[in-house]
């Protein structure tokens, strides 16, 4: 699939700059330009011309008229705020029954109390996420799904939710531009997961003693995407889900702990009462399995539409 322009419908129904960026409502500043930059690397022209890729020109023409404009409007924080009004209004003006048939996970979540909708759905921008850009061809549908789980989920949300976190002082800021390394520099960058990764699990720690569980989540599972098999991070996040009494993540998480060291001191702690056998065999689709997370893209298996 190639071609130096980008299907009308897409420029039409994609006004959703969260969703073209793949994040949740609810992102802030850090993670707004983390995702931004993670896509202009993914996109950039340089990575399909040494592959010989024929989506070239496409993956430009989403990173200059979709990626591009919604991060231009998502940095600044009054134009986010103007996009999570014009996004509330959608919300009001369209039928949740019509919303949620066109996305299962929706439908959990209007049944959720709002805590657990809060976890389940950061989670399900997260799957949706990891897949958007894997494939040019699927771009589309995939960034429909995640504007429907948005709609959804703001109609779930008290108004002043998002107010609230538009009230924080101001703080100087920098102007971060792109900055385009020569391809020799990049070829032989490589940073160091491992130390990003225990500053999220550090910073993670400390959201925990202040029980900010939303954001310990959060930095856990960014900790899990650098170092995926750290029973520290495993063990920590079905402690969080614990305190909040969602039992069954709880014990996902605290066994893959001890699937990955059977000697975790924390995992060991609250195995018992999960009823978690010490020499159970931890199967790893179970995790997915748990968060209901597995049946996002299931009808893109079964050919359905959008």
């Amino acid at each position: 699939m190639s071609q130096t322009f980008l299907p009308s419908k897409w420029l039409e129904q994609l006004c959703d700059p969260y969703a073209v960026l793949g994040i949740s409502v609810s992102a802030d500043d850090r993670q707004i330009f983390k995702r931004y930059h993670t896509l202009a690397k993914l996109l950039h022209p340089d990575r399909y011309a040494k592959s010989c890729n024929p989506d070239q020109q496409l993956a430009t023409a989403i990173l200059n008229y979709l990626i591009n404009p919604a991060y231009q409007q998502l940095k600044h924080r009054h134009k986010r705020w103007i996009a999570i009004a014009m996004l509330r209004s959608d919300a009001r003006v369209l039928q949740q029954q019509a919303l949620c048939a066109q996305n299962t996970i929706a439908e959990e979540i209007m049944e959720m109390s709002a805590p657990q909708a809060q976890l389940f759905y950061e989670e399900a921008i997260a799957c949706y996420a990891e897949a958007q850009y894997k494939s040019l061809d699927q771009f589309f549908q995939v960034t429909k799904q995640i504007s429907i789980l948005n709609l959804v989920y703001l109609r779930l949300q008290k108004p002043d939710l998002f107010m609230a976190q538009e009230a924080i002082p101001n703080i100087p800021k920098v102007e971060v531009k792109p900055v385009e390394l020569p391809s020799h520099e990049k070829t032989h960058f490589k940073p160091d997961l491992t130390n990003y990764a225990q500053r999220h699990y550090e910073r993670a720690n400390e959201y925990v003693s202040r029980a900010k569980w939303p954001e310990a989540v959060q930095e856990l599972r960014d900790a899990i995407k650098l170092e995926p098999n750290n029973s520290d991070y495993y063990a920590l996040l079905g402690l969080v889900h614990l305190k909040q009494k969602y039992t069954g993540m709880a014990r996902v998480y605290i066994r893959q702990a001890l699937k990955l060291n059977p000697e975790n001191l924390l995992a060991l702690k609250y195995a018992p009462g999960l009823q978690i056998q010490l020499d159970e065999n931890s199967n790893p689709k179970s995790m997915a399995k748990a968060l209901s997370i597995a049946v996002l893209f299931s009808h893109f298996k079964r050919g359905k539409g959008s």
